[in-house]
């Protein structure tokens, strides 16, 4: 890691503009999310007490955040090389942005801003088992950045710490960040019929029903799947096969 990877946030620095539409952001998503958010992610936002007055201050998050679970934020001025993202993970710090988006961006936004990174991401790190899980998944990225395989872990990622569903008593719950940080996500995710919804396979990993089980899948050694995967053609997104079983609305944990 070099020492251009980090920043300082400079929090004295917002002004009153940028604090507003991140209270507008927290507010809409706090409600939208009360029902349709899992437990261990609200449990997690109210424990960081990551407020609503405003953007939070790095340095009072960390404060509560390290006594949690050993994590801590790492500003950082943007993406970051993988070999640095994975580095921050696998030493249990969590590379955040620093900018917010603009008024006419809240539904919409190309690269994650510092709601995205804190709101979607961080209340998670409070859980011990998914932080447990997400420095496994750094240390697993600098290995597979060796086996020419991060293409494969990328999609671990996408389908689980990005887009991921978990299932409870109450049905399905959103814990994936690029979901919760984002109203029309949240809603589409559950409520359209338009997903599709697959049950927990390692190889085609989309929704476990379970912190640990997640967990355990993913904590071996991934060499021997990045060898069975370079014998299996890709799939398209959206592609259903034989295999997938098929989770909805309503449904217990299995």
């Amino acid at each position: 890691m070099t020492s251009a990877a980090a920043v300082e946030q400079n929090w004295d620095a917002y002004t009153a503009e940028e604090h507003g539409i991140w209270r507008t952001l927290f507010h809409r998503q706090e409600a939208v999310l009360a029902e349709r958010a899992c437990g261990e992610f609200l449990g997690g936002l109210k424990q960081l007490g990551v407020a609503a007055e405003g953007i939070p201050d790095f340095r009072r998050l960390n404060a509560v955040l390290q006594a949690a679970t050993g994590w801590t934020i790492v500003a950082v001025p943007g993406l970051v090389p993988d070999d640095v993202f994975f580095g921050h993970l696998a030493s249990r710090r969590f590379p955040s942005t620093c900018f917010i988006r603009r008024a006419d961006q809240l539904d919409y936004l190309e690269e994650p801003d510092i709601f995205h990174d804190i709101f979607g991401h961080v209340p998670m790190l409070v859980n011990p088992i998914f932080a447990d899980y997400m420095e496994a998944y750094g240390k697993g990225g600098l290995k597979a950045l060796n086996l020419h395989s991060l293409h494969y872990l990328a999609r671990l990622y996408w389908y689980t710490v990005e887009f991921g569903l978990i299932a409870t008593p109450k049905g399905p719950r959103i814990y994936g960040s690029g979901i919760v940080s984002s109203k029309g996500e949240s809603i589409y995710c559950l409520e359209s019929p338009a997903p599709n919804r697959l049950g927990f396979d390692l190889l085609r990993v989309m929704r476990t029903n379970s912190f640990a089980q997640l967990f355990a899948a993913t904590q071996p050694d991934f060499t021997p799947y990045y060898a069975a995967l370079a014998d299996l053609s890709d799939l398209a997104p959206g592609a259903i096969i034989a295999s997938d079983r098929m989770l909805h609305q309503g449904h217990p944990v299995l």
